[in-house]
């Protein structure tokens, strides 16, 4: 059987903490200083998914790492 690949979701605490529930790595991270510090984090992350500020706070290092996925508004 093989390794299930890592997911991360990082922002908004109130936005991500229920995708624990499904066995997701979360990073809250309620402001920009905090979502570069999750990011930066990264190690093993096959899929990140990003809430929209999130998002915008990280569009400049979006092509220099793993899959991101995200949420609607």
């Amino acid at each position: 059987m093989s390794a299930v690949p890592s997911i991360a979701v990082i922002g908004e605490t109130a936005r991500v903490r229920g995708f624990a529930l499904a066995g997701a790595t979360v990073c809250p991270a309620d402001d920009a200083e905090r979502v570069r510090t999750a990011w930066d984090a990264l190690t093993d992350a096959a899929l990140v998914v990003l809430t929209p500020t999130a998002a915008t706070t990280l569009a400049d290092r979006l092509d220099d790492g793993p899959l991101v996925a995200v949420m609607p508004p």
